[in-house]
């Protein structure tokens, strides 16, 4: 598929036809809009999407541990922003690598905490029970938990899965059930998952 397919081209009927509306961007009307962005925010301003988007988040955060360079971050975060996530945890390294984020973390808050300690310390002022996620001895099956409305899912490094002090931490660790050999799922995968169980829980159907 050539560039020019995807997203909008210029506004139609020139600048004389622009919208009067702030929201939107000259160089988007002037040039078209190729971004990966729902077509409701096309020709919009990066602020303008953010604004909105804030209006509306979700009351679930989602933490990941990055001690190796988890390449599995950026496909987290672009879960996340799908699910209108209010903010993204990195823990550990600062840098991660955002190539599977697919540039939607110019529209997802990420926060950082250099250790497990400094999120939790953080939840807690926030008032918000850290649930892990993880395929783990006494971990309660994630299917039919009441999950809260107000929460923070925490992640492990894929392969060697969460710290053993983020599960101290956590309130419980959730498995998601599996059926075939293979001993765990992918990290981004587990991370889908979970999210779409609190948005099936708090959200339904309704339209986004």
């Amino acid at each position: 598929m050539d560039e020019s397919d995807v997203g909008v081209p210029p506004w139609p009927g020139g600048e004389d036809a622009w919208p009067d509306d702030e929201r939107y961007d000259p160089e988007l009307l002037a040039h078209g809009d190729r971004r990966n962005v729902a077509d409701r925010y096309r020709y919009w301003t990066v602020e303008a999407i953010v604004a909105d988007l804030d209006r509306r988040r979700h009351s679930f955060h989602v933490a990941i541990e990055n001690w190796q360079h988890d390449l599995n971050i950026g496909s987290v975060v672009r879960t996340a922003n799908a699910f209108l996530a209010c903010e993204v945890h990195i823990v550990g390294r600062r840098r991660w690598n955002r190539r599977g984020a697919m540039v939607t973390d110019r529209y997802q808050h990420v926060r950082h905490h250099p250790d497990v300690a400094e999120l939790i310390a953080w939840a807690n002022q926030e008032n918000l029970p850290v649930l892990g996620v993880d395929n783990l001895p006494g971990s309660v099956p994630l299917e039919g938990y009441p999950l809260p409305r107000s929460c923070v899912l925490l992640f492990g490094q894929e392969s060697v899965g969460l710290s053993d002090e983020a599960r101290a931490a956590a309130i419980d660790v959730l498995h998601i059930a599996q059926f075939g050999s293979t001993r765990s799922i992918n990290a981004s995968a587990a991370a889908a998952i979970a999210m779409h169980s609190w948005i099936t829980r708090h959200a339904g159907v309704l339209e986004p």
